[in-house]
């Protein structure tokens, strides 16, 4: 399983005073309130950091790290990827997965045939789409909704799915 997870990338600095805009790449924009402790993944390294404040913006947030304190400083960092440690991950309910542990993870229909390997997940507003890639290379898009997911075990990378009609094509 995954051990980190990116939550963001540095959109550029935001204002003069080592401020830095973030596209949040996480479907909860409200934990950055709680973002602490995190680190940049820099070309030359990964940086670790402390985040002092947050604004939530229309599509971005806008966050403060102790000791950046000007512009040229927050500059360096455009592009870098945000992270947080799996302790440092938002909390799970019931059903709900990290998309980084489920990558890779074998896909079978009902009958155990397998399917293929889940490349990625498309969040779409109404529900995410898993995309699986099959063993012939197409592509096969799955809704993750409860009628088409029937069981995801995590720990053995499978998931067991439905295929609801005109899926398979």
């Amino acid at each position: 399983m995954e051990e980190v997870f990116q939550i963001g990338i540095v959109t550029g600095p935001h204002g003069l005073k080592g401020e830095v805009k973030v596209y949040p790449t996480t479907d909860d924009v409200r934990r950055f309130k709680k973002l602490n402790d995190c680190f940049l993944e820099t070309k030359q390294g990964r940086l670790e950091l402390e985040a002092v404040s947050c604004k939530i913006l229309k599509k971005h947030v806008v966050l403060k790290f102790k000791d950046m304190d000007d512009i040229n400083q927050a500059e360096r960092y455009k592009g870098c990827g945000i992270y947080v440690t799996r302790d440092q991950a938002v909390k799970l309910s019931k059903d709900e997965y990290y998309i980084a542990d489920l990558i890779g993870a074998v896909v079978e229909d009902e009958e155990h045939h397998i399917l293929g390997h889940l490349e990625s997940v498309l969040p779409t507003g109404a529900n995410d789409v898993y995309i699986v890639r099959t063993g012939e290379n197409k592509e096969l898009l799955l809704p993750a909704i409860k009628q088409c997911i029937k069981d995801v075990n995590v720990k053995e990378k499978k998931i067991t799915v439905h295929l609801l009609e005109g899926l398979m094509s």
